[in-house]
């Protein structure tokens, strides 16, 4: 995530340093990886001009910079020319995102680079190099070049995705002062078009139609912070949702709305459908990719990237804006398979804020229209906004507890406050409703972190971790087991403890304990069988050419949603040969008695009955055997 100091200030009043600023974001969990302080480009007189010998556009230039000597620069400017003042970029300038170097070019030394006002991002002039006042400082900056920060964001803060995120933490640290944003929303206006929402992986979605605009370049402030943070400027209403995506990070999309026919549709694409994205790269999706579509089919793909049929250009007249929020598994599911990450499915695949897409929208709306004209003839929205507010109660009292800081209950508010947290004091009990952009924050415990983490881990008193524990008692009959089935040729396993709910009802009539929010959307139970995943493991191993496997996993399963309702279990699978090749041909494959016999070495002589009745789903009904003790089964086998 990348910001400049100056647009990190239209939201934090202070009068720290870049260096200050980057060290409490380090100090409070934001590792800020570096902090660029370009070099700005320089008038510089052209002093003498060559052609380059074998080159019908190049040029030799010594020029003069206010140096001790003339620079060497090779350029293919059609104007360039004796007496000539232009802006010339040093080696270590960076330039659109590429950091200017020495080198040659056809074999003549070049120190640098003479720019032009497009290059610079100043004007969209691009014929030639810039030409400035003959009365210019030679050597003197010839524009302001901001101070960048580049962070590396963790997984879990998806609001340092937003240079008002970023603020609103510094604020809280006490760096400075949060200045809140005036937002606003649009008023519903009705329009010929409406948007019509065929799957529940879009919440909500908002659209805006502005009319009769004449595309032209963005205003400097925006075009030249796009510009620092390695994004090329290329109009207003492209620049506006690139602008909103780093700003509030709320991804947005700008169709050509002249060619979009009809209502807009938001479904899920047809095995096979064919997508062509706005780089002309085609793409077939398959029924888990979510679209957005018209009457003559589909114009993006939802959250990842737009398509080339719809597309703004300079010569759109109406564009229709989109804002909304996606399911961060399908987008990120989509972006993968087909190779493609954007910064707008960066941020939904994290979770963004769904309460600010009509927000973000005005916002646009506004920029859009401050650099091209034009009106608004329509706003729609599709879905309703997600309430994703919630309650955590907490105690003043549990920091003091967690951490060993007596921190004053009235200290804890405000930093609460700070962090743009609802706070609901009664007597010793409060309610916290964190920001919807705080999608980490979910217990009582993550409000202590967040406490310790803004007041600073280095108030923490230096103190042994040293806890006494007793070595659990079942070990050395756990470790006799594993040693056992190892003998007896079988490899251990080792699984997570979460299983696929589609997979479970396959294997097992028990209810399967799901799990609210899946750190892999394919693991959304506890497991309640050890099955599945073992024989996904023997899955994946065929497929890399090793089919004769023999192997168990001794560990938990769970049988409810309480502590105690969850116990140990082995389960052993054996496929293939039951052996290397041999030139005897002897080999057979593994059957069911090859596993009977390894439950029966761990009987070690104990009585008990097998019954082959009532065989399971996952089993051969003629191929089955559950071994009783008494009245008790206490394991089964079969093919």
């Amino acid at each position: 995530m990348k910001w400049t100091f100056d647009w990190l200030q239209d939201y934090l009043k202070t009068s720290a340093s870049a260096q200050d600023v980057a060290d409490t974001l380090t100090r409070t969990g934001l590792e800020v990886e570096d902090l660029i302080i370009p070099t700005a480009p320089v008038a510089a007189r052209i002093i003498k001009c060559d052609a380059m010998p074998d080159s019908d556009h190049l040029h030799i230039l010594q020029v003069d910079d206010g140096a001790d000597a003339p620079r060497q620069v090779v350029c293919g400017a059609s104007n360039a020319r004796v007496g000539l003042i232009s802006a010339l970029a040093r080696p270590g300038c960076v330039i659109q995102g590429h950091e200017i170097k020495a080198g040659k070019l056809r074999g003549v030394m070049s120190n640098g680079m003479m720019c032009s006002g497009a290059e610079l991002g100043v004007n969209d002039d691009n014929s030639g190099i810039m030409e400035l006042p003959a009365d210019t400082v030679i050597g003197a900056p010839v524009m302001d070049m901001p101070t960048v920060f580049d962070a590396g964001i963790t997984p879990n803060r998806p609001d340092y995705l937003a240079v008002r995120g970023v603020a609103r933490d510094l604020a809280a640290a006490g760096i400075g002062e949060y200045i809140a944003p005036h937002d606003e929303t649009l008023e519903l206006k009705q329009t010929s078009r409406n948007v019509i929402i065929k799957t529940d992986k879009c919440p909500v979605y908002q659209f805006c139609e502005i009319s009769n605009i004449t595309v032209r370049q963005s205003d400097k402030k925006i075009a030249t912070r796009l510009a620092a943070i390695g994004i090329n400027p290329k109009n207003a209403p492209i620049d506006a949702t690139n602008y909103i995506c780093y700003d509030m990070a709320q991804p947005m999309h700008c169709f050509d709305a002249d060619a979009v026919h009809g209502n807009i549709i938001v479904r899920m694409a047809e095995n096979g459908e064919k997508f062509t994205d706005l780089f002309g790269h085609e793409h077939e999706l398959t029924e888990n990719d979510m679209v957005i579509t018209d009457n003559d089919g589909i114009l993006a793909l939802a959250g990842v990237i737009g398509g080339a049929r719809g597309a703004t250009t300079d010569a759109t007249k109406n564009v229709i804006l989109e804002s909304a929020y996606f399911n961060p598994v399908s987008v990120r599911k989509s972006a993968k398979r087909i190779g493609t990450s954007t910064d707008a499915s960066y941020r939904y695949e994290r979770g963004i804020d769904p309460t600010i897409t009509g927000i973000a929208l005005a916002r646009a709306a506004r920029i859009i229209m401050d650099a091209c004209g034009g009106e608004i003839t329509g706003v729609g929205i599709a879905g309703k906004i997600p309430d994703c507010a919630h309650e955590i109660k907490y105690s003043p009292n549990l920091f003091l507890a967690k951490t060993g800081i007596d921190m004053p209950a009235e200290t804890q508010r405000e930093i609460f406050e700070q962090l743009g947290f609802k706070v609901s004091v009664s007597g010793n009990t409060w309610k916290i409703t964190p920001r919807a952009a705080r999608v980490d924050i979910t217990i009582p415990e993550n409000l202590v972190a967040e406490l310790l983490r803004i007041y600073g881990y280095d108030k923490l008193a230096a103190a042994s971790t040293h806890t006494p524990t007793a070595a659990a008692v079942h070990n050395d009959f756990y470790l006799n087991t594993k040693s056992e089935l190892a003998a007896r040729g079988l490899y251990e396993a080792k699984s997570f403890g979460f299983g696929n709910s589609r997979v479970e009802k396959l294997l097992s009539d028990k209810p399967s304990v799901t799990v609210a929010n899946p750190i892999i959307a394919d693991m959304d139970t506890v497991r309640n069988s050890l099955l599945g995943n073992l024989l996904q493991f023997i899955a994946n191993n065929e497929k890399r050419g090793y089919a004769d496997l023999a192997m168990f996993e001794l560990g938990t399963v769970f049988d409810g949603d309480t502590p105690n309702a969850q116990h140990t279990q082995i389960c052993i699978v054996r496929t293939g040969a039951n052996g290397p090749r041999h030139w005897s041909g002897r080999n057979r494959a593994y059957d069911i008695y090859d596993v009977k016999a390894d439950l029966i070495a761990l009987m070690h002589g104990q009585r008990f009955t097998v019954s082959t009745e009532n065989a399971p789903q996952w089993a051969h009904p003629f191929r089955y055997g559950a071994i009783y003790q008494g009245k008790k089964k206490i394991a089964e086998f079969g093919e």
